[in-house]
């Protein structure tokens, strides 16, 4: 079959989404980057607008890149393009630079890298490429243990640096589950979630009671055939050690920093001038947006500085504030549709590796999405996670850039494709 144009078969909707949100992403970084005393429009290239407006020129390259590789390249080499990501990230512990705490950048002179936001395309690669081999079946506990080793191999390299970008590689699991996973594993990780938070706000015997009395409840609702009274006493031991461990974990392995954002998700009493002053200052900037906004660079909250890292991971903020809830809205709504347009192309791919990588790109963005919002609406502890094509940062629009348009090469190659 003679090779069609990529340009007349790139899907084109995912091509506009992602345009707008870069546009708008970049107004409202502008607007966070001016103060109260800024009247006039003026380019400077050493403001955050002026640098991420060089990061969008230096995208534009790069995705004509991506999108004239052959469409095979990228499921032939994803094998070697995970290691060297991998090496990318092991890299770090020696030659990596620390910025504000964090040894997760490659500085070159003015330029810095943050790998950690490329090595999600490489492990999305790799992942797919594991699962499209046929003789792969997630029934089977080797294959299971091999699949997770891909995901989790990144995650312990980065989560020393980066705990929030480590979370990320999480929502691969949904990839496996879509792909034959057995659901107890999601269940599993859910469970201990709800466990943990209940027994930060709870007395350890209190949850104990309650998941002793669901335990017995799902064990006398199900069938009697299916009914295990040794495998009930086994998974309350499992809970009750669990729970008691979580005071440990949260005194002595969490820093203070971590225990301080949880207190704030719990609403415990924390100094909201201290830890606690970012989470408050986006919430009243969004409030103040009302329904329809302040109106474009008129935010108060946001040209006053009030609120820190705003043109990072606190980008929505001047959304809601200037935007107003309308404006929040259409955002959102590009993100879902995005997300779910992504959903639809992987689920007309022609190989499994197209398919479970368009899942992999979708989940990705999708938990980027989902955790930002929740963090800058105070409802999920800060963590550090940008709003994909939105925040501030070269990496991460060019991480971003580099996942999504691989996926639309291999959409745009389907055709010529047996």
């Amino acid at each position: 079959m003679k090779n069609q144009s990529v340009t007349n078969n790139l899907d084109w909707i995912s091509v506009f989404i992602y345009i707008v949100l870069v546009i708008m992403g970049w107004l409202n970084i502008y607007s966070s980057s001016l103060s109260l005393s800024d009247a006039d429009f003026t380019l400077d290239l050493s403001q955050f607008y002026g640098k991420q407006l060089l990061s969008i020129g230096l995208a534009i390259p790069l995705i004509f890149i991506v999108l004239s590789v052959d469409g095979k390249f990228y499921e032939k080499f994803a094998s070697i393009i995970y290691i060297i990501g991998l090496l990318s990230l092991a890299g770090l512990f020696v030659f990596g630079k620390t910025i504000k705490g964090q040894a997760n950048w490659y500085s070159f002179g003015a330029f810095g890298l943050q790998p950690s936001e490329f090595v999600k395309a490489a492990t999305s690669l790799a992942l797919a490429k594991y699962l499209s081999d046929v003789q792969v079946n997630l029934k089977d506990l080797n294959r299971q243990l091999q699949a997770l080793g891909i995901i989790f191999i990144p995650v312990l390299l980065i989560v020393i640096h980066d705990p929030g970008s480590a979370l990320i590689f999480m929502a691969l699991f949904f990839v496996l589950y879509r792909e034959g996973l057995p659901p107890w594993y999601l269940w599993t990780g859910f469970i201990a979630i709800i466990l943990f938070v209940l027994a930060l706000v709870l007395e350890p015997w209190a949850v104990i009671i309650i998941s002793a009395c669901v335990t017995v409840l799902l064990y006398y609702r199900s069938r009697f055939v299916d009914r295990n009274i040794i495998a009930s006493i086994i998974a309350m031991v499992l809970i009750s050690g669990f729970v008691f461990s979580v005071d440990y974990v949260f005194e002595s392995v969490f820093k203070q920093h971590h225990r301080d954002r949880f207190n704030i998700l719990l609403g415990k009493e924390v100094d909201m001038k201290g830890i606690g002053y970012n989470t408050n200052q986006s919430e009243i900037a969004i409030g103040s947006g009302g329904w329809f906004g302040k109106g474009y660079l008129e935010g108060t909250q946001t040209k006053g500085g009030f609120v820190p890292e705003q043109h990072t991971d606190y980008i929505f903020t001047t959304v809601g504030e200037e935007w107003g809830f309308l404006g929040s809205l259409i955002v959102v709504a590009l993100f879902v549709g995005l997300i779910f347009r992504i959903i639809y192309l992987a689920e007309r791919q022609k190989t499994k590796f197209s398919r479970v990588y368009g899942y992999c790109v979708a989940c990705i963005l999708f938990i980027h999405f989902f955790v930002n919002i929740a963090m800058v609406a105070g409802i999920f502890p800060t963590i550090g996670v940008p709003l994909p094509f939105f925040s501030y940062g070269g990496s991460g629009l060019w991480g971003f850039t580099i996942l999504l348009f691989i996926f639309l090469k291999m959409d745009a190659n389907k055709v010529n494709e047996w």
